[in-house]
Formats: C-alpha cells, sequence, structure tokens
C-alpha cells in the first residue's frame, strides 16, 4: 500500500485517482502527525510525502521515520512546489528520503518512480521472508541437531553401561563352564554341549567388547597405548591363535616387513584377528585362509584372503560403516556389524588406512596399512 501525505485534499485526491487507475492500493492522511500514527499500526510499502505542510513538515516526518527501526526501510518520495533549491533537495536526501519530485507533477515520471520503488519494495519484502524462512530453518535443524546428539549420547552412555554390567557376569558364566568342562573327561557325552556353550559364551563376549568399543570411539574415551614393537612378530602370534582356535582350517602366512611399529599392539592384534575370524565366518566351506604381509613406501601392508561368499560390488564401499551388514547374510551369520568399522576406526588413529577385494562367490581379501616406525 501507498501513503500520500499532503495537507491539500485537492492534491490528494489528484495523486490517489491517479495511481489507484493503474491498481495501486492508496491510504491518506491530511498531515505529518497524521502520517505517523498511520505508520505505525499499518505496513506501506512507499510514502508520497509533501514538503509544505503546516505544524510538522515533510523534512521532520522522513526524519522520524528514518529513526524508527520499524520505518526506517520504508522509501520516501519527496513532493514540493516551491523548495527546488538545492539546499532543500539535499536536506530531503539527508531527512531519509530515496527521491525528489518537484509541482507540477509529471503524471508519467511520477509512474516510473512509483513503479520502480515499489517494485524494489516488494523485491526486498520477498526477500526478508525468505531470509526469515531460511533463519528458523537454520534454528529449527540446530535444534533438531542438538536433540540428536543428546539422543546419540544417551544412547551411546546406556550402551556404555550396559556393555560394561554384562561383561561381570558374563566372565563368572565363562570361568564356571570352564570348571565344568575341566571335570569331565573328553568321553563324556555332555562335553560336545559344554564345548558349543563356550564358542556361544566367546561369541557374546565378543559383541560386548564390540559395542563398548564402540562407545569408546564414539566418546573418545578408547585408549591407545603406543609402543614399539615388532610388526611381522604380531602378525605370526595373531595368525597362530586363531590355527589354534580354529584347527580346521588351514591358515598360512607369507612375506615379512622387517620393520618395528610405534602403535597400540593389543589393539592392532584386535584388528587383525577381526579380520581373520571374518575370513572364517564368511568361508564356512573353504578351509584355506592366506595372510600376506608386505612394505611399501614404509608402509606395513596385511591382507587376509579368504575363499569363502565373497561380497556384491554395490556393497563393498559400506562394509566399513557402523552397523552396516552385508544384505544376505545378516540371517546366516551372527554380529552387530560394528567389528570392520572399529578396525577401521583403529586404523585411522594409526594413521593408517582400510579396503579390500571382494568377488561374490568366490571369496575376499581385507587389507590394512600402517607406518613404519
Amino acid at each position: 500500500m501507498i501513503l500520500i501525505v499532503d495537507d491539500t485534499a485537492e492534491n490528494i485526491f489528484t495523486l490517489r485517482t491517479l495511481l489507484e487507475l493503474h491498481s495501486f492500493p492508496v491510504d491518506t492522511a491530511a498531515s505529518g502527525e497524521e502520517a505517523l500514527k498511520k505508520v505505525l499500526k499499518k505496513s506501506y510499502a512507499l510514502i508520497i510525502l509533501d514538503v509544505q505542510m503546516p505544524g510538522m513538515d515533510g523534512f521532520e516526518v522522513a526524519e522520524i521515520l528514518s529513526g524508527n527501526n520499524a520505518t526506517k526501510d520504508i522509501p520516501v518520495i519527496f513532493l514540493s512546489a516551491i523548495n527546488i533549491d538545492k539546499r532543500y533537495i539535499t536536506r530531503g536526501y539527508l531527512s531519509g528520503g530515496i527521491d525528489y519530485v518537484t509541482k507540477p507533477i509529471d503524471p508519467d515520471i511520477l509512474l516510473l518512480r512509483v513503479k520502480t520503488f515499489y517494485r524494489l519494495h516488494e523485491q526486498n519484502r520477498v526477500l526478508n521472508e525468505v531470509q526469515s524462512n531460511l533463519r528458523k530453518e537454520i534454528e529449527y535443524r540446530k535444534l533438531a541437531q542438538q536433540e540428536a546428539q543428546e539422543a546419540s549420547r544417551r544412547k551411546d552412555e546406556f550402551m556404555s553401561i550396559a556393555s560394561h554390567e554384562l561383561k561381570t557376569p558374563l566372565a563368572s558364566m565363562k570361568a564356571y563352564m570352564q570348571l565344568v568342562d575341566r571335570s569331565l573327561s573328553k568321553a563324556d557325552k555332555i562335553q560336545i554341549y559344554i564345548d558349543r556353550t563356550l564358542i556361544q559364551i566367546n561369541t557374546l563376549n565378543t559383541l560386548i567388547t564390540d559395542l563398548l568399543d564402540m562407545s569408546r570411539l564414539e566418546n573418545g574415551k578408547l585408549k591407545f597405548n603406543k609402543t614399539l614393537f615388532n610388526f611381522d612378530e604380531l602378525v605370526r602370534d595373531a595368525t597362530e591363535m586363531i590355527r589354534q582356535t580354529y584347527p580346521d582350517y588351514n591358515i598360512s602366512v607369507n612375506g615379512q616387513t622387517g620393520i618395528m611399529v610405534k602403535g597400540d599392539e593389543p589393539r592392532l592384534e584386535q584388528v587383525l584377528l577381526n579380520y581373520l575370524t571374518n575370513a572364517v565366518k564368511y568361508s564356512p566351506d573353504a578351509k584355506e585362509i592366506q595372510v600376506h604381509i608386505r612394505l611399501e613406501e614404509n608402509m606395513a601392508i596385511v591382507s587376509v584372503r579368504d575363499f569363502g561368499i565373497g561380497i556384491p560390488k554395490q556393497s563393498q564401499p559400506e562394509v566399513f560403516r557402523k552397523f552396516y551388514r552385508v544384505e544376505g547374510s545378516e540371517h546366516r551369520f551372527q554380529g552387530l556389524g560394528v567389528g570392520l568399522y572399529i578396525c577401521s576406526e583403529i586404523i585411522q588413529r594409526h594413521k593408517g588406512s582400510c579396503w579390500l577385494q571382494s568377488e561374490y562367490g568366490k571369496g575376499s581379501t581385507f587389507f590394512f596399512s600402517i607406518p613404519a616406525a
């Protein structure tokens, strides 16, 4: 809406008729005081303001408008019949006006200016609305992010507490079962059930350990005690441990690095054991696993190859993601889908990397690399 401010009724009538003929909504005020009251109650796109008025003149009105945060952005066009001197025009601009038109008015010129300022005001209004909506959206997303972070923190805290509390009774169960195992002879018929129970207890222990490690990783509480150690010995010791656990599998180790590595030896052993147990788990019908180590550009590289079910090409980029399980395998093999995620995080904290090569139906090779000391 456009506000016309003039103390002469004939001028108001002429301007109002001209603007309404061109579809502009119009409001009027017969004095500066009336104009100020109206701008506080209504929103205007433009004010056409006569300079010469009794009481408060146009310059004073404009100065008050420009000093108010609610009205300072309303464009003002001054109308004057006598003050065409440069001093008055300058004062008009200094008091907050954006244009100065002298009487008698040229209707075409006035309309062009009105259309220009009206369009600019509408564009600014739309832009302000967009900015306002963007601010609201940003605030909403910030709040949603904060809520999500708080929910994640509570989840991690619960997982940490629950996993820690499960550790104690599980350790007792394992100890009791081992005592029972030792008290039985190998020929005892119940021995097979004891063995199966111990396997399930070890599986449950691995799941709980993974949950604890994941929680500590995400909370920055997983500690790394880095020392200097022989990397080749670590690989051979871990492989031998899996050989003893799975005597039916033919697990070979080839190559050497001949280097010392500075890192958290138990954590790096955890990575290798995870690779090896996965190789066993996902190759139930193929009993061969190949481990290879080499030194390349001062990086120790380990690969663990199996000849099991393999991983579809489209799933391979997701394998090291938290909670990801290859489609189709989740019903056949136990696990939470966090083991490889933890491996990747451990290796990254040793300034190394993890990757894989796989062909569906023919097996997989998992790699990791860490720098030499």
